[in-house]
């Protein structure tokens, strides 16, 4: 029986041509700053953080996931403009909109009572959905050069995504694992 654990996050992605117009985003940081972390994962809005599961009890895990996004409507979420976690993180700015903000505290609370997920830094600062372009490998040296560029930025997207998506981690990077949809 293997008793492994690996790590898992939940998270909403764009369509492809998002994915796209944000991974070019993220190859100019790479080019320009040296800073191609946030390639390690595909676009998306972070829900529930990184967690550590036993990979034997994935079908539990799928399972409550299924169950939550089958009840609840798909949410519209809208980019705009850049933000910044200084002096390491840019990132695209995802609007607070009461039907996100509602969701992930849903689903947060829902994966703590079913499966017993707690992340404490989600217990000690608030939702702050954002679509990360360029972070860890992004020296302070480089966030002062890039941060004025993208300060003020003009850039805006709307997608509505159809599926919450459960992504894994390889030890490398991360991969979707699993798509459940909302309800119809």
């Amino acid at each position: 029986m293997d008793k492994s654990k690996q790590r898992f996050f939940v998270a909403l992605l764009p369509p492809q041509s998002i994915q796209d117009e944000v991974n070019q985003i993220k190859q100019y940081f790479a080019d320009c700053y040296a800073s191609c972390k946030a390639f390690n994962s595909p676009p998306h809005v972070t829900l529930q953080p990184p967690f550590k599961w036993l990979t034997d009890n994935l079908e539990v895990l799928q399972d409550c996931l299924r169950a939550f996004a089958a009840c609840r409507p798909p949410v519209p979420v809208t980019l705009e403009g850049f933000g910044a976690f200084k002096p390491k993180v840019i990132y695209i700015n995802v609007l607070k909109t009461l039907e996100l903000m509602r969701l992930q505290k849903q689903l947060i609370a829902h994966t703590e009572a079913s499966l017993a997920i707690v992340d404490p830094m989600a217990k000690s600062r608030p939702f702050a959905p954002h679509m990360t372009v360029a972070f860890r490998d992004l020296t302070r040296q480089n966030f002062k050069a890039a941060w004025p560029e993208f300060e003020h930025r003009q850039l805006q997207f709307q997608f509505t995504p159809p599926n919450l998506t459960l992504l894994i981690h390889d030890s490398n990077r991360w991969h979707v694992c699993a798509e459940f949809p909302f309800q119809s």
